[in-house]
């Protein structure tokens, strides 16, 4: 076609857009395209490659536009991948292009490498090599700029606004809500809400995880939910009514925290507690620790009681294993010889051994339930809590009074620091004050009705805290008959 025709110009397309919709199927990027191409053939032009960055934001730096580079690489190359000359190239908006001024100025000293070339936007043709094109450039990409960041500032502002009016700004249907974000859909807060209450008494955000891929729930967008998802729908202030911004609650001018117009899950008091929870997990981080997730009960609880040849006693820990088909019962504990210990004389029954080791722990809570359970009395640092921030607005009242001389910028910003650092102290103390009172709402639930209903984990756990082991001594050679008297425990001393 170049050589019937010389004068043919090839020239290249770029796409962009920033965000592609909920449904991503690259349709504004495929219409930029489409006007493109319908401009290049009422110009007699050719288009020979297209380079599409879809769903990239041109504007953050962090952002690396992969066809933008190729572009740039191309136009200094002077052919397509495809081996085609690069006449000039085409964009439905030069911001498409660059919104930046390095990106601006990369563009430009690419473009420019030959001579000759066209630049077609929704401006028409524009001579790129024109003198004082260089500065326009500058101007139109400052003011792209400063329209990015109005926009970006009005969409904060309005995302606060309507925090503080109580509204909700989700962009998807919350787990646990309707599309309308304000009433709740009673199976998925129902889960919720018996999540919460198994994570404050122990349960790992793991089983949770598997309970609710078992029971068919899915995310709002339609996955399957994962553990960062869950912990995510777990420490959500919203449960409970509140707002949060970049972790931090959102509160009104009394300092208290801004109540949505949503139906909440959950209460204060347990959305406090179980975020305590969740973040106290994984070194603070709320990630699994990776630790090893048990099939049995008392694995590595059971200690063997064996008196060896030299008269020391085994010790070895003792492990679940698969009974025989042809037994009663499931599971056993025995204890198994390696490398580091072991004897594998000693061998326990696994559902006998658990149901008297459940009931000596139940007795155990139960007779400490009544010392764990007293009221927790109010939080003491309330006081501070209200002189704190009232100091800290009575110190940007009087910053931003001009006609106070007492507070200029080097004190206001010298003295912020410090109380905001007060008050973030203050309520993390605070916090963690509503998760020790959920805990202690807990203890005086009946214990042995809500041991049934929790986890293996939440039972470990348990048994656990009252229990630094269980020596199960050997019930003799032959002896077939369970004897619970044989199953010592070790009870933890209080601290």
């Amino acid at each position: 076609m170049l050589a019937s025709d010389p004068e043919l110009k090839c020239v290249v397309c770029y796409a962009r857009i920033s965000f592609d919709g909920r449904v991503k199927d690259a349709h504004g990027v495929e219409d930029q395209h489409r006007d493109m191409t319908e401009a290049a053939r009422r110009f007699g032009w050719l288009v020979v490659f297209r380079y599409t960055d879809n769903d990239k934001s041109a504007s953050k730096e962090n952002i690396v536009r992969d066809d933008f580079e190729q572009l740039l690489a191309d136009l200094a190359a002077g052919t397509t991948p495809d081996g085609y000359p690069i006449h000039g190239v085409m964009a439905v908006n030069d911001d498409r292009l660059y919104r930046r001024p390095s990106d601006w100025e990369r563009y430009l000293k690419a473009f420019t490498t030959q001579e000759g070339r066209v630049y077609h936007d929704s401006n028409g043709i524009q001579d790129l090599y024109a003198e004082g094109f260089e500065i326009k450039g500058l101007l139109g990409v400052a003011m792209s700029l400063s329209e990015t960041r109005k926009k970006e500032r009005r969409s904060r502002n309005s995302h606060r606004s309507r925090a503080i009016r109580g509204q909700s700004v989700a962009a998807w249907r919350p787990f646990g809500w309707e599309d309308d974000k304000v009433s709740l859909r009673p199976d998925e807060a129902e889960a919720i809400r018996q999540a919460v209450k198994d994570v404050i008494a122990g349960a790992s955000i793991s089983e949770i995880t598997r309970r609710w891929k078992e029971a068919g729930f899915i995310t709002s967008r339609g996955n399957a939910f994962q553990y960062q998802t869950v912990k995510q729908v777990l420490v959500n202030a919203r449960l409970c009514g509140y707002r949060e911004i970049k972790g931090e609650l959102v509160r009104d001018g009394d300092d208290q925290p801004i109540v949505g117009e949503w139906e909440s899950i959950i209460t204060p008091k347990e959305w406090f507690a179980v975020t305590a929870k969740v973040r106290e997990r994984g070194r603070g981080t709320g990630m699994p620790r990776g630790g090893l997730v048990h099939k049995y009960l008392l694995t590595g609880i059971l200690r063997c009681g064996q008196v060896l040849e030299d008269g020391t006693v085994c010790n070895n820990k003792m492990i679940g294993i698969k009974a025989n088909d042809w037994l009663k019962y499931r599971h056993a504990y025995m204890c198994k010889k390696t490398v580091d210990g072991g004897c594998n004389k000693t061998y326990k029954r696994g559902d006998k051994t658990d149901k008297a080791i459940e009931e000596l722990v139940i007795a155990k809570l139960e007779r400490d339930a009544a010392s764990k359970a007293q009221d927790v009395p109010d939080w003491d640092k309330a006081d501070a809590l209200e002189r704190a921030v009232r100091s800290r607005n009575e110190l940007e009242r009087r910053w931003h009074d001009d006609e106070d001389t007492d507070i200029d910028d080097e004190t206001f910003f010298r003295n912020l620091p410090v109380l905001e650092r007060r008050i973030k102290e203050l309520r993390a103390d605070q916090r963690a004050h509503e998760a020790l009172k959920a805990e202690a709402e807990e203890a005086k639930e009946d214990v042995r009705n809500s041991w049934g209903s929790k986890t293996l984990t939440q039972k470990r756990e348990a048994i656990k805290k009252v229990l630094s082991a269980v020596i199960a001594v050997p019930g003799g050679k032959g002896n077939r008959t369970f004897d619970p008297e044989l199953l010592k425990p070790v009870w933890r001393t209080s601290e």
